[in-house]
């Protein structure tokens, strides 16, 4: 129990600390959106359980008690056979009882493809603003849109915290398949081991190639052919959908490019936006029927939502390329990916280009 009271100290004073941070380097309206985020990563911190003690509990239902020792099976995998930094993370649980743990709004221009960037004092530069209540969620991307901006709003089921927290298991993602449990904890890890500020597309794509190879070996390893072929079956999906809407943020880039008054420019938006829905229409045909991707496809498919797919698959060939260069030893490939993190961004970039 002392230690448990010295963890929720030790956070309560990291929480603290970040709210004073805010303090002294932002405005008043950030502060109010600082001191949110502190508040909702407090809630989480305090309402943890651990896991094993819960395992152990005679009254715990069947299906949450083989959750949960899925769970430390994943953890263990992860620190044993991928080298991701487990620590405490995931070793504790939290009921937040809502459907999502954040809310992220995405913004853009109206005739631009280029996500607006906000900047925080640990994460650097990212495309989106968070929030633990939807409805303030709301109210911001409400703001932005009166501003003129393409706005997007999704809910997050689950993020990290890059360290600077022990991450828990939220039940927003309790009802996943064990291998996409398994994959959501090897790529928040990853987050802690490497991680650019400012550059969301470098870190997405390399937490995800840490995910997929990460699950692949696992799944292996526990001998579930049948949860292999979904594993694969659910990727090559994501492949597809990612590969259309990539090429549709091509093509809207182009069209911004055009001499065009904006009743037409506008015009040519909505037939490209048409287009895109009559795509995926096709696309779900190949899949007899797969409808995971119905939600994201009813909204309006604006610039705002574009900016959410590629970032975390832009850079999957080069860090594919960059694992074979390690002999496929995570050990190597993280001492790389980090010895390029830290290149000049000039450098990096060429790099990057040179091997892809």
């Amino acid at each position: 129990m002392q230690n448990v009271r010295r963890l929720l100290r030790s956070n309560g004073v990291k929480a603290a600390l970040l709210v004073l941070l805010s303090i002294a380097l932002v405005s008043c309206e950030t502060v109010g959106y600082y001191s949110q985020a502190a508040r909702g990563q407090l809630t989480i911190v305090f309402g943890r359980e651990d896991i094993q003690r819960l395992v152990e509990q005679q009254d715990l239902p069947d299906e949450l008690q083989e959750k949960f020792a899925r769970v430390l099976d994943i953890r263990e995998f992860a620190e044993s056979e991928l080298g991701l930094p487990v620590g405490s993370n995931y070793s504790s649980y939290v009921d937040i009882e809502r459907e999502h743990v954040v809310w992220n709004v995405f913004a853009a221009p109206e005739f631009s493809v280029d996500p607006v960037n906000w900047c925080y004092p640990i994460a650097g530069c990212v495309a989106y603003r968070g929030y633990f209540s939807e409805q303030s969620a709301l109210s911001y991307a409400a703001k932005l849109e009166e501003d003129g901006f393409d706005v997007y709003t999704g809910g997050v089921d689950a993020y990290s915290t890059l360290g600077w927290f022990e991450d828990s298991l939220l039940s927003t993602v309790l009802k996943r398949a064990d291998y996409q449990l398994a994959g959501l904890i090897f790529h928040e890890l990853a987050h802690q081991l490497v991680y650019l500020p400012g550059d969301t597309t470098f870190n997405e794509s390399f937490a995800t190639a840490v995910e997929r190879e990460g699950v692949r070996r696992w799944l292996t390893q526990s001998n579930e052919v049948s949860n292999i072929d979904a594993a694969l079956l659910d990727y090559d999906r994501q492949r597809q959908f990612v590969d259309l809407v990539t090429d549709y943020r091509d093509r809207f880039e182009s069209l911004y490019q055009l001499d065009l008054n904006e009743f037409s420019m506008r015009n040519q938006k909505l037939e490209l936006q048409q287009a895109m829905r009559e795509e995926y229409a096709a696309l779900k045909q190949q899949w007899q029927g797969y409808e995971g991707y119905d939600g994201w496809f009813s909204e309006s498919l604006n610039n705002a939502q574009l900016s959410t797919v590629a970032s975390y698959n832009d850079l999957l060939p080069f860090f594919a390329v960059v694992f074979e260069q390690s002999n496929q030893n995570f050990s190597a490939f993280y001492t790389e990916v980090g010895r390029i993190a830290d290149l000049p961004e000039r450098e990096r970039i060429e790099l990057v280009a040179a091997i892809e």
